[in-house]
This record gives C-alpha cells, structure tokens and sequence, in this order.
C-alpha cells in the first residue's frame, strides 16, 4: 500500500525519485513552480527542453500529457515529469484534463521505476483552478495509485502556503470519510 502525504513547501527542495513540473506548453520555463523548477534544475534542463521541441514536440506539450526529462542540478531528484494543466482562463474547464495531468504523470513515473513523486497544485493559480477542485481531483487518483500493485509507494503533494495546505488537508479529509 502506498502513502499519500500534504506538505507545505517549495517542490525544489524535495528528495523524491520524480517531481512533476506544472509546464506550459512550450516547456521554456515560466513563472511559478514551472521557473522555479527551471532555474534549480539550471541550464541543462532548458537545453533538454528545447530539444523535445525541436525533435518530438514541435507543437509543444498539450494539457493533460506528461513528458520526463533528466533533473540536472536537482541532486535530490532523478527525473522531472512535465505536465500542462488546463487553463480555465483560455476556456480549458474540463475535469478530466486536470485528471489526466495527474494519472499521465504516476504513470510515466511508474514506467520509470519511481518508487516516490513530488506533485505541485497543478491548474491552481494563473490557470484558474480553485484549490478545492484540483486537491479533489489529484486526491482521487492519489489514492487510486495507492491501491495499484506495483503503484508508485510514496506521493507527495507539495502546496505552497499555509492556507492552501488547508484546503488540501479538508480534500483529503472529506475523501476519506
């Protein structure tokens, strides 16, 4: 059985074999966790970036799909899977998008041999997501993950500030009663 956990803190600093980048499309770096990510992974990370473009992804990463690439500065961190989530803003209101930028990313990790992933809130923030839907949803998969045999055993969810952690704390709550 697997473990899920709700932390307040910066995903650069976690010790996991994966963190999952809250990517934009492009996969240049941004602002956020995407060029947070970015800058402690240094300049290695944005060359791998550039050339996923230039080769697989000429059009860029579409919301909901999951890409990995090496962790570079990362010490802690074996590989970084990026994922786009929907932006509400550009009208990107589907569930099922947000529910795949989590499933696609376990799954990538699990078919690198991850035994433990760092997630952002991804969609939370500039994208237009509220915190409740997204910990709702990333929960649902968690825990969905947890019971997989051969599942990725440790999953982290890492949320910036003390009332957003709040709110994931009551997702979690409200999922398991």
């Amino acid at each position: 059985m697997g473990r899920i956990e709700i932390v307040d803190g910066d995903i650069t600093k976690e010790k996991v074999d994966v963190i999952v980048n809250a990517a934009n499309s492009e996969l240049l770096g941004g602002g956020g966790v995407d060029g947070a990510i970015h800058r402690a992974a240094g300049p290695g990370l944005l060359a791998e970036c550039r050339d996923l473009r230039a080769s697989t992804l000429p059009e860029g990463l579409l919301p909901g799909d999951a890409i990995a690439t090496g962790a570079y500065d990362l010490k802690k961190v074996k590989w970084i899977v990026h994922t786009v989530g929907p932006n509400r803003h550009a009208g990107q209101d589907d569930p099922d998008i947000l529910r795949r930028c989590f499933a696609n990313s376990l799954s990538l990790a699990r078919g690198l041999s991850a035994r433990s992933i760092a997630f952002p809130a991804i969609g939370a923030g500039v994208y237009g997501w509220d915190h409740a839907s997204v910990a709702e949803i990333a929960l649902a998969v968690a825990e969905e993950e947890k019971r997989r045999r051969g599942g990725v055993e440790r999953i982290r969810f890492v949320i910036h500030g003390a009332e957003p952690k709040l709110i994931w704390d009551l997702a979690r709550f409200n999922l398991l009663a």
